[in-house]
């Protein structure tokens, strides 16, 4: 089988080298390379790899808030690339993660594509994201502390979601509204749902996921429906397959 790779390493030399080692694995077509984490997460959502090649300690949003902002249950494989302390190496180690210790060699390389070959030949892919998922919650901050890398006319902003009000899908992307403002983020509403879940966002309509927290009042609309008003005063109809949901607000 043929594997499409996704290089993701702040350093140039770094990205230099997994590409070189890679060339002497004729079943590996690298689709992309990346040199900062917001850019990893276009590119994974744009190009959806088999299998990602991610350095840990990256500038402005490490590999571990990648895979936060991508969803560990929705990742390809995975292999950390790094130089992190051995704290973190028996945590990877714990969960049968594979990683590559910088510096690494061929032969060492090697070993890890022929892993990931396993997995992505196999069926242990879904319960490989489940333990990143594990280590991601164990490494990265309570999920209400962590933050959303969102864009806003060609920069990265980064937005805790205590920030955020309510989130509109648009297609493969979702807008982020805090303090009067929209941020777009690449990824689904579906997806964007599931993960703040626990973190008090709820879907109020096929379009819409609101803060809990921001709701100022829901009032019952004399046509059917409710209508949900936060409190900077935006005013959020819900859809019929919601209704019963934001009911249990009242």
């Amino acid at each position: 089988m043929s594997i499409r790779a996704l290089i993701v390493d702040d350093e140039a030399p770094a990205r230099e080298r997994l590409s070189t080692l890679l060339a002497d694995h004729p079943d590996v077509e690298i689709v992309g390379q990346c040199g900062n984490g917001p850019d990893a997460v276009d590119a994974i959502a744009e190009q959806t790899p088999d299998l990602v090649f991610l350095d840990v300690q990256m500038p402005e949003m490490s590999g571990f808030e990648v895979v936060d902002a991508v969803g560990a249950r929705a990742l390809p494989a995975l292999v950390f690339v790094t130089a992190y302390d051995e704290f973190a190496l028996r945590a990877f180690e714990a969960r049968a993660l594979d990683y590559l210790l910088k510096p690494f060699t061929a032969a060492r390389f090697a070993d890890t594509l022929d892993r990931a070959r396993r997995v992505l030949a196999g069926d242990a892919a879904r319960e490989t994201r489940e333990r990143v998922a594990d280590l991601i919650d164990q490494l990265l901050p309570p999920l209400t502390q962590r933050r959303l890398a969102a864009r806003d006319r060609g920069r990265v902003v980064f937005l805790r979601l205590q920030e955020i009000d309510w989130i509109e899908g648009a297609g493969n992307y979702v807008r982020l509204h805090a303090s009067g403002r929209a941020f777009e983020l690449r990824a689904t509403l579906r997806a964007t749902a599931a993960r703040l879940h626990a973190a008090g966002f709820r879907r109020i309509h096929h379009s819409t996921i609101v803060n809990m927290e921001r709701i100022r009042s829901v009032e019952r609309m004399a046509r059917g429906g409710f209508v949900v008003r936060l409190e900077d005063g935006t005013a959020l109809e819900t859809s019929r397959s919601y209704e019963e949901s934001v009911a249990r607000l009242l």
